[in-house]
Formats: structure tokens, sequence, C-alpha cells
């Protein structure tokens, strides 16, 4: 029987065969998945392997190094040093393997494989999930996982394809590609907020307000609100009593009347139309600058990566 030794799932595994002729000899990629997983019973069933087999393959491969590779306690499993060092080595082979498979669907009829996107919620929710209508009601073969994540990821290190960021937040040795426009902001309350509230008629005033605040987990910091003053762009912290990771709550909170939100215009239009929030200071509220995908530039774009991109670019 021919084993699948890692698998495109949502650890950013490759998927391919043993060498010719290996099978379940104790190769150094089973153990890989083992330190990956860092348990017995889930690795086994990824690689559709018995918990014993996976067990005595990375005891041989243990063997043959002469070397302790896993830690095992009767309820976990860890890597030793050396076992770290083997799946930093081995990594980037897998990452090269798990690409030269992807590259075969160039010969196939329809354009397959996994793509793996790090995103910020709204891009994901405004401009990746209406694409994907799009792409994968034409190439159903084509897989892709989107993790929401406000942080700065390295998509390399994290075994992403691509990430969604800002376009200033981008490192100038990605490949960026625009996909939005630059963003208008809001800053809003609702109408039994402001029954308690003055309405604010400068960023200094906001000092006497109560923010819902956005908390980012890469510095674990409060996002700033941004504004321009004297023609110039300032960043401000505004106090209050809530910060949320995600935007969804932050506007129930907002329409609860627990403070003000600084949110993109289009998700709060419908809201300020309703009468159900109020606008203010939208004079001193300047746009953020546009969403970008960004990858390696080393990166081999597959063809299914290569129609994601063209899916998501931003067309004026």
């Amino acid at each position: 029987m021919s084993a699948l030794v890692r698998s495109s799932d949502p650890t950013g595994s490759a998927v391919f065969p043993p060498p010719p002729g290996r099978h379940y000899r104790c190769t150094p990629w089973q153990f890989v998945v083992v330190a990956e997983e860092r348990n017995f019973t889930r690795a086994a069933l990824k690689l559709g392997l018995s918990q014993s087999a996976l067990s005595g393959i990375v005891r041989r491969l243990e063997e043959r190094l002469g070397v302790r590779l896993l830690a095992r306690t009767s309820r976990s499993v860890a890597p030793t040093e050396a076992g770290e060092r083997l799946v930093r080595t081995l990594t980037p082979m897998l990452r090269e393997l798990d690409q030269s498979f992807a590259d075969l669907s160039e010969f196939r009829d329809r354009p397959a494989g996994t793509i793996r996107i790090t995103s910020v919620e709204y891009a994901a929710k405004t401009i990746i999930r209406p694409a994907l209508i799009r792409l994968l009601a034409k190439y159903p073969d084509i897989n892709v996982e989107v993790i929401v994540d406000y942080g700065l990821v390295d998509v390399v290190a994290d075994r992403f394809d691509a990430g969604v960021r800002l376009g200033e937040q981008v490192a100038k040795d990605m490949i960026a590609v625009r996909m939005s426009p630059d963003i208008p902001m809001a800053i809003v309350g609702s109408p039994t907020y402001f029954e308690r509230h003055a309405f604010p008629e400068n960023p200094e005033q906001l000092v006497d307000h109560r923010a819902i605040n956005l908390r980012l987990p890469t510095t674990g910091v409060l996002n700033a609100w941004r504004f321009i003053e004297d023609g110039r762009e300032i960043r401000v912290h505004v106090g209050g009593p809530l910060a949320f990771n995600t935007i969804e709550l932050i506007l129930d909170a907002a329409v609860d009347g627990l403070g003000l939100a600084y949110m993109p215009l289009d998700q709060v239009t419908e809201h300020i139309a309703s009468g159900r929030l109020n606008r203010v200071l939208a004079d001193s509220t300047p746009p953020l600058p546009g969403y970008h995908l960004y990858y390696p530039s080393r990166r081999h774009a597959s063809p299914a990566f290569s129609l994601f991109v063209e899916a998501v670019r931003y067309r004026a």
C-alpha cells in the first residue's frame, strides 16, 4: 500500500508519496509529521498508518541516526534539540517537494491545488470572499484556505502562499498586488451614545469620549485612529472600555451605544442611512491605503495561485 507522507491540510503540509520501494521504512518524512502534530495518534491518522506502525518507523529512524529525535511522555510528544534541527533542515525540502507536485497541475485539464492565505477580516469579507465565488465556480479543483489574523505574518515561515495587508505594511522584498482602492473610514456612534456625550468637533475632543477599539495581536496594542490635522496625518489612541479583535463585534457594540467605533465606511453606510449610527469628524478622517496581496518574489506561481492572484487583483 502506498502511503501519503504528508497531507494538504491547515498545517501547510505537502502531498507526496514515499520514495519508490521505501514504503514504511524509516524515512524522515513521517517523523516531521509527528513533530508537527506533537501527537502520534493525530499523525497516524493523517498518514493513513496505525499508531504502532508509525511509532516503529520513528524508532527505527532514531536507531539508524543514533540520536533521540522525540521526547515522549504518557501525555505528550515533543522534538528534542536534535529533532528540532532535523525539522528545520527538512522543512525547506518538503516545501520544494510540495511546490513540485503542485506544479504538475499544469498538465491537468483543470488547475488544482490548495492555496493558503493570511488576511485581515475586512479584506477577507469584502475582497476575497466575492472573488472566490467566481473563481471556485469556474475551477472546482482549487482549494483555498483563508486564515484571518491582524498580525504581520511572515508568510514564508508560517507556510502561507500569500498574505493580505495594507500597502504600507508590506515588506519591500515582497511582490505586492493591489487588491482595493484606498479605504474610506468613518467614526460612528449610536443616537443613545450621543444622548450622553456631545458630538466631537475635532480629534482633540475625543479624550472626553469612550472608544470601542481593535486589539492588534502582533504588538498587543490598540489600533490607532488616523486623522488629518493641518494637512498632515496623525494617529491617535482613543481610550475606552471595550476592545475586540473583530470588526463585527466592534460594530455591534457601537450600535448598542457602548462607544464610538472607527470603521470602514462601507461597513456602516446602511446603519448611518437608517439612523442607527451617526457619523462624526468626517472631514478629519482620511482613507486607509488600499489592501495588497503579498508573496515572496522567489515563489514559483502555480496555475492555481496565478488564477487566485488575478481573481483578487484590483482593476480601477
